[in-house]
């Protein structure tokens, strides 16, 4: 053995310990979350934290789906709504623009695209008050169109299209797609899309991820308890609790099955990622 394979097999186990340290810090508050929500309310305060007592899951679900006539259904109903159609339609304007920011040549193109990359600097909750004040102006506050229109905007998904779209769409194809007589729209729709596959789906997990743990804009745009997202109907019940303790078990409850939809993207997704990453690995 060695020397270069010895330091090569030690940074494979450095490299595999923090893997497994960062795994069981992200694990174990999903682990207390499953714990706890098999508690009862009394349980839930009485017993340590990650030690099972009576199991009350079903017991808590029944309770969770009859409490003030199923709100808790109509608010996953809700951030399905503004994540699964948001991240869509944030996903092609992200794509449409990265594309076109790629392929064509015009003035202003490079000024566009710094635009792009220093907006990424802003942080979300600075422009949160102002898109409030521009949707109050509009009408649109307390509706789902107040909610999915400013996601359409998403910096970090635009750069992340025209890299993927840079790297992966040549444009002697492209020009060629065009002497056979195909317009813009479909080469981009075509051939365009398709090539780009891996970097949108990365681009719609992170726009699902934003939309499904947004809270401060919902916050302030919607008032109505019919059109809140999880987050903020959760947190609500949270704040609750304190003076109605039966709330604090069903905030728990609604906060693990409010992971699930995560994960199942998260798995559903990830084929497209190792597809993705063995081509790049191949065309190198």
């Amino acid at each position: 053995m060695t020397a270069g394979e010895r330091v090569s097999r030690g940074w494979m186990i450095a490299c595999t310990l923090a893997v497994v340290v960062a795994a069981v810090y992200f694990l174990i508050p999903v682990a207390w979350l499953v714990i706890a929500s098999t508690k009862s309310t009394g349980d839930l305060f009485s017993t340590p934290g990650f030690a099972f007592a009576g199991f009350h899951l079903w017991d808590n679900l029944r309770e969770l789906s009859s409490y003030d006539d199923g709100i808790f259904w109509r608010w996953s109903l809700n951030s399905i709504i503004y994540s699964v159609f948001g991240s869509a339609l944030t996903t092609f304007v992200c794509a449409i623009t990265g594309y076109a920011l790629a392929i064509y040549r015009f003035r202003g193109r490079k000024v566009l695209l710094a635009a792009v990359l220093a907006s990424m600097l802003v942080p979300g909750t600075v422009i949160a008050q102002p898109t409030y004040v521009l949707l109050v102006e509009m009408g649109l506050n307390n509706t789902y169109a107040g909610l999915l229109l400013p996601a359409l905007v998403y910096s970090f998904g635009v750069l992340l299209c025209y890299i993927y779209a840079q790297a992966s769409i040549p444009l002697e194809l492209v020009e060629a797609a065009r002497i056979d007589g195909a317009g813009e729209f479909r080469i981009f729709a075509s051939m365009g899309l398709r090539l780009m596959r891996t970097g949108l789906v990365t681009v719609l997990l992170f726009a699902f991820l934003g939309s499904w743990n947004s809270y401060l804009l919902p916050l302030l745009v919607l008032t109505d308890q019919e059109l809140m997202p999880l987050t903020v109907g959760l947190t609500g019940w949270n704040q609750s609790a304190i003076s109605i303790p039966g709330l604090q078990i069903l905030t728990v409850v609604g906060s693990l099955i409010s992971i699930i939809p995560i994960a199942i993207v998260f798995i559903s997704l990830q084929r497209f990622w190792r597809s993705g990453l063995t081509t790049g690995s191949l065309r190198s």
